[in-house]
């Protein structure tokens, strides 16, 4: 087989869809069309969201620590796992 004979290839190019002429004409950094005439609905939604998200970590991180804390001053007389 050549290298001009590649079957996936050719079956990529036949199966890829065509890019939509917004993609191609849009200068990058510039928003579509549909959305650059009306205002962001979800934006405090959003940043709330993004805010969380950020914050995932430490609060993660935070539950461990006062997980591990728990642990470490259990007395255990609470239990009921002693027998006697």
């Amino acid at each position: 087989m050549t290298p001009d004979e590649d079957p996936t290839a050719d079956f990529l190019d036949d199966v890829r869809a065509e890019e939509t002429p917004w993609r191609r004409d849009r200068p990058a950094g510039e928003q579509a069309p549909e959305r650059a005439g009306r205002p962001e609905r979800w934006g405090r939604t959003r940043a709330a969201g993004r805010a969380a998200a950020q914050a995932a970590p430490y609060l993660q991180a935070a539950a461990l620590v006062a997980w591990l804390a728990s642990g470490a001053f259990d007395d255990g007389s609470g239990s009921g796992d002693q027998s006697g």
